[in-house]
């Protein structure tokens, strides 16, 4: 979840992602991917938390805690154009046009992150990522994915982009807005997603945010039988069903 202060409050960079995707086609998300199995033996140059920190916050073992690090920097870059590193432990690149090929060169993964910050001279900058949430894809999905959300504050002078096959259109907006326009029917959401909206649209600032320190535990969503229907069941599912659009297309993407 890559966030930044705006006028109205904190931002969220959000991607609609395009119709012909495996999973969640058409749905607004936040920028994100798989982890590769080059990611946690990565040897790179790191600062911030060593994987024994991300390990416990994760609940996950130190190769994996440092894998998902590595692929919420990669992704970030590949998705959106920004880039978690720097040439030093306390500086960030200002500007990442210049490294345009190599994110193309990843995103088809002929390259790999290790590599990459390598033959660039550049330090990964974990301490820039904060862990956010855990959630796992319910059982009724043919795709299942357990998945850890991260928050990072864009760095300055660096922007965030739709160059990448994945997005249809990209947007920043407040997590109000984007609330608002999802109970509209205008985004779809899906409830991880919806979650961490709500959940970032009480901090004022992005400083905030990043001083948090949110529980995270894992959320799998089960079904349960609800006013003679079947509806998935996690935190606030009242909440979030209460507020869906009337689309049936829209309910029929989260309710079997």
């Amino acid at each position: 979840m890559l966030v930044r202060d705006g006028a109205a409050g904190p931002e969220t960079f959000l991607q609609r992602r395009v119709g012909a995707m495996a999973f969640a086609a058409g749905m607004t998300v936040f920028p994100g991917g798989g982890v590769d199995p080059s990611d946690g033996t990565a040897d790179i140059e790191w600062a911030g938390p060593e994987p024994a920190w991300w390990a416990e916050r994760f609940a996950t073992t130190e190769t994996k805690a440092k894998a998902l690090v590595c692929a919420a920097v990669r992704e970030t870059f590949e998705e959106c154009g920004v880039l978690l590193a720097g040439p030093t432990g306390d500086s960030v690149v200002a500007d990442t046009a210049g490294y345009r090929a190599a994110r193309a060169e990843l995103e088809r993964r002929e390259l790999s992150l290790a590599t990459f910050l390598a033959e660039e001279e550049l330090v990964l900058r974990a301490d820039l990522l904060r862990p956010w949430a855990n959630w796992i894809t319910p059982v009724i999905e043919s795709r299942r994915y357990d998945t850890r959300f991260f928050v990072a504050v864009l760095p300055e002078g660096q922007r965030a982009d739709g160059a990448t096959s994945e997005a249809a259109e990209v947007q920043w907006r407040t997590p109000a807005e984007a609330l608002a326009r999802w109970r509209s029917g205008t985004d779809v959401l899906l409830p991880p997603t919806w979650s961490q909206l709500v959940a970032l649209s009480a901090f004022g600032s992005t400083a905030d945010i990043l001083a948090a320190q949110p529980a995270i535990d894992p959320i799998l969503p089960v079904l349960v039988e609800g006013n003679g229907e079947q509806l998935l069941s996690f935190p606030d599912n009242q909440r979030y069903f209460a507020d869906l659009p009337d689309a049936g297309q829209l309910k029929g993407s989260i309710r079997p």
